[in-house]
């Protein structure tokens, strides 16, 4: 009747469409090494990103090149788009959402130029990586996913 006390389901959906590939494809060591943390990458068709899971807003660049997201059980993700794309000083990128607030899985976070983007020369490939409170390993393969197709 009423779902006043429903728990959300944990899920991890793609931020973005494109083509899955494993974090240690990603041609960064910071990223392939999984310094940061373990997780997944994927090089986007698309050009809007949406939330891999549900949380509050921790940190939103201002250049808007990356988002992290921490869940209520502690679960933190940071969402990264493009290779040195920080040095675009936020040109070619719109943020959707503001520093301290909620999102849910799905909800669109960031906007970017793609095509402008790659005939500057950066990759854009998207890694999602956690660097604490989320344990299992990322073994999601290489294929072609959907923007809020579930993964985890």
């Amino acid at each position: 009747m009423f779902n006043f006390f429903k728990k959300e389901e944990f899920k991890i959906v793609a931020p973005i469409s494109g083509e899955l590939i494993p974090l240690t494809q990603v041609p960064d060591q910071v990223f392939s090494a999984k310094m940061m943390g373990d997780g997944f990458a994927i090089v986007p068709s698309s050009n809007t990103v949406v939330a891999p899971l549900s949380g509050t807003l921790e940190t939103v660049f201002p250049t808007g090149h990356a988002v992290g997201i921490k869940t209520k059980d502690g679960i933190e993700c940071i969402v990264h788009i493009g290779l040195d794309t920080v040095e675009l000083n936020g040109e070619g990128f719109k943020t959707l959402v503001s520093q301290g607030g909620k999102i849910k899985a799905g909800q669109p976070m960031v906007e970017f130029d793609k095509e402008a983007l790659e005939a500057k020369g950066y990759n854009l490939v998207t890694m999602v990586v956690f660097p604490s409170g989320y344990d299992k390993a990322f073994d999601l393969g290489t294929r072609n996913v959907s923007a809020n197709d579930k993964l985890v």
